[in-house]
């Protein structure tokens, strides 16, 4: 079916979603996939109809903006890869870099050239990258990228590059220490001398906050495009205080097994997003989740026992595992996603994103979720709010090294309007740490006082530490783009990144009980 602007996407959400029994129906051939996702001419076809119909929604709000102006947004390839038997294989988002019609569109849809998208050097591209969004500030509609996560990595490393981007804008050259060939080849052809554009930017940033830096660098944004539900959504508060007054948009749910649901209120908040499935891009199916204490949840314990409960079966307010059986040759595969049914649009469901599986903290069977973790750390934060200070990035993980085990926390901070980590007072901090205890499960509560588990301990990390953490993995192969920043921290080389870089520890003095 062709699409003809937003209102053609608009009719068929209508008719997918009204029919949606009918269309999970009408998935049948399947077959086992091994762990490397293939790619069919058939999910091709899905990806670009899903990409229309993700568009819908905020072109009905924000209008055409691929007609009135560009997208600033930061993306980031990989490199592909030679399989044993000799088919390439890529990320999802590569492939889509790759395909002739997205190399076709970019430069009348994009401020980034193809060449900075594939730099293998992240950092020259993402200095390449914000480099011609403030070239062509004044185009820019839409700023984003797929995460939360890669847009607050843009704006911290701009606001510690601000300088020399507007030199090179005011003399027209790229620094030297820009050596990708591509990079420097794109900027020859666009980049001239512009001292008035280079100190307008230069006055914009020179300031002592950077509260709504980006509405005043690209005063046309319409709205900021990422995904900040999930593990995103500890973003959300930094996000907003430097895009102030600009929505926050998550326009879908997907996975690297399959393309989910949209996003049919843009305008509402990130923490109220819900997902409407589209249940013609895969075969869906829900694995029910049951409480395991008073506010966590964990799966069944034997899922095998388990009854698959069918898209259009679903119960509002019910927690599920999704499970898909897709074109590309997926059968029931636990994709390990927790979501909550929040309601119907017409007979799909709409879903909240809970939390991953099997993220937790455990010393001795007491199952910390990543929700029990987040609700914790939101409670703890709010003592740093009313004092000018933002937590800005945080991780966990079990210390066993002496007995009883702990759990560990470490949190970078910034100050607002220039104030330093060093005038936070420790005795906030140790609240903090009360306040994070008092905030877990019962289970948790229990071993503490019994103590079977002792004292929660956060480690303050010094400006940059997240950053030297998200760098350690892009050069393990994880593309920026899509990096999630671990929330419980396994490798002991990320856990040396981090502890080489604490300024401060303080622990619990009692138990919460």
């Amino acid at each position: 079916m062709a699409m003809n602007g937003y209102e053609g996407g608009l009719k068929m959400i209508e008719e997918l979603t009204t029919n949606a029994e009918q269309t999970q129906d009408e998935f049948w051939d399947f077959r086992r996939a091994a762990k490397l996702m293939s790619v069919t001419a058939e999910y091709q076809k899905k990806g670009a109809l899903y990409d229309t119909l993700s568009q819908s929604p905020t072109m009905r709000h924000f209008g055409d903006i691929n007609q009135a102006g560009k997208r600033m947004e930061l993306m980031f390839a990989r490199p592909e890869i030679e399989t044993p038997s000799g088919l390439k294989a890529a990320s999802v988002l590569t492939s889509v870099y790759n395909e002739s019609k997205f190399r076709t569109i970019l430069p009348k849809l994009y401020t980034s050239p193809i060449e900075t998208i594939f730099c293998p050097d992240p950092n020259q591209g993402l200095y390449c990258q914000l480099l011609f969004g403030l070239i062509q500030r004044d185009e820019v509609l839409r700023v984003g990228s797929l995460f939360a996560s890669t847009v607050l990595r843009g704006i911290k490393f701009l606001e510690n590059h601000w300088q020399e981007l507007s030199y090179d804008i005011k003399t027209g050259r790229l620094s030297d220490w820009i050596t990708d060939s591509g990079c420097r080849n794109a900027a020859s052809l666009v980049m001239k001398p512009n001292p008035e554009q280079a100190d307008l930017i230069e006055n914009i940033s020179n300031c002592k906050s950077w509260e709504g830096i980006v509405t005043k660098l690209w005063p046309k944004a319409r709205y900021i495009s990422c995904v900040c539900t999930g593990v995103m959504r500890q973003y959300i508060a930094e996000l907003e205080f430097y895009c102030r007054g600009l929505p926050l948009v998550s326009t879908f749910y997907a996975c690297s097994e399959a393309l989910c649901g949209i996003n049919l209120e843009p305008l509402c908040k990130p923490c109220d997003v819900s997902y409407t499935f589209l249940p013609n891009m895969a075969y869906f199916e829900f694995l029910p989740v049951e409480n395991d204490h008073d506010e966590s949840i964990e799966m069944k314990r034997n899922d095998e026992d388990t009854e698959l409960v069918d898209l259009v079966n679903v119960k509002v307010g019910q927690c599920y595992e999704l499970v898909v059986s897709t074109c590309a040759g997926l059968y029931r595969y636990k994709v390990g996603d927790v979501l909550m049914v929040s309601g119907f649009y017409n007979n799909a469901p709409q879903f909240q994103f809970v939390e991953r599986k099997n993220v937790i903290l455990n010393v001795d069977q007491e199952k910390t979720s990543e929700t029990d973790l987040f609700k914790a750390v939101i409670e703890a934060k709010a003592l740093l709010d009313p004092l000018g200070f933002i937590l800005t990035e945080y991780t966990s993980y079990v210390d066993t090294s002496s007995a009883p085990g702990h759990y560990v926390l470490f949190w970078e901070i910034k100050g607002k309007e220039g104030k330093h980590c060093k005038e936070l007072d420790p005795k906030i901090m140790v609240e903090c740490c009360t306040r994070m205890e008092e905030s877990l499960h019962y289970t948790y509560k229990i071993y503490r006082k019994r103590n079977i588990i002792a004292a929660l301990e956060t480690r303050v990390v010094k400006q940059g530490s997240f950053e030297a953490l998200m760098d350690y993995y892009v050069s393990k192969g994880t593309s920026l783009s899509q990096y999630k920043k671990p929330n419980c921290i396994k490798s002991e080389e990320a856990l040396k990144i981090l502890d080489s870089r604490v300024i401060g520890k303080y622990f619990s003095p009692k138990s919460p009980l």
